[in-house]
């Protein structure tokens, strides 16, 4: 897997997201961004982790 993120981008824009309202559901951020996915579950045990670091 190509990471192309780095640990708090991808952190900065989970909370870039939260903050302007768009869910948070795995399903959807697979289908709007799966690139944030996919560099989110490289640095969290899951997706779910990676939410609770920005909170």
């Amino acid at each position: 897997m190509e990471v192309t993120m780095k640990m708090d981008e991808v952190l900065a824009k989970i909370a870039q997201l939260q903050k302007n309202g768009e869910s948070l559901s795995k399903k959807k951020i697979k289908q709007a961004y799966p690139e944030l996915l996919q560099n989110a579950l490289y640095y969290f045990p899951s997706w779910e982790h990676a939410i609770q670091q920005v909170k």
